[in-house]
């Protein structure tokens, strides 16, 4: 399943829209929760981003996100 999570670099500062990142993680669930939960931990291990929010991706939204230029699924 696919994840978008939308992330600030820091967090030092408070969030602010036009600094919101985000980053695409491919996770072996099939439950939605769980994965935002696996995601949160592997996010929290493995950087000090603040995570603002995590999303799974239906396969019509994965389609369409992998057309952009900037789509690339992160690994840790």
């Amino acid at each position: 399943m696919l994840f978008k999570v939308f992330y600030q670099e820091t967090k030092k500062r408070s969030p602010k829209r036009e600094t919101t990142h985000s980053l695409y993680l491919e996770l072996p669930v099939s439950d939605v929760r769980e994965g935002v939960i696996q995601a949160r931990e592997i996010m929290r291990d493995n950087t000090e981003y603040h995570v603002e929010f995590i999303d799974a991706i239906s396969d019509e939204q994965a389609e369409y996100e992998r057309e952009a230029e900037h789509f690339n699924i992160t690994t840790f």
